[in-house]
């Protein structure tokens, strides 16, 4: 089942605590719209907080990954600002 909530496609399920990062691009007016991808684990990895790291543009927006320890979500936004989006994923997220 589709639909939009917040500007959030659900059309997958969003790793644990990862749909607040995305709304908080959302809230942030940095991207219009978000569709996550599906989840995938690896059998190792530590558990830890949600992280968004950003990959590379795309036509209409960028891609993203969202990774909370072994599990990872790709994530493709529709923004018309990428370089404000890359600098506040960089500076939320720093090491």
């Amino acid at each position: 089942m589709k639909y939009r909530k917040k500007g959030i496609k659900k059309e997958h399920h969003i790793i644990e605590e990862g749909e607040q990062l995305l709304n908080e691009l959302v809230k942030n007016r940095l991207v219009k719209s978000v569709i996550p991808g599906r989840i995938k684990t690896t059998p190792k990895g530590k558990p830890g907080n949600p992280r968004l790291t950003y990959q590379y543009d795309t036509k209409s927006g960028a891609k993203l990954l969202l990774k909370k320890g072994s599990t990872v979500q790709e994530v493709f936004v529709i923004t018309d600002d990428r370089e404000s989006l890359r600098k506040f994923i960089e500076e939320r997220f720093k090491s």
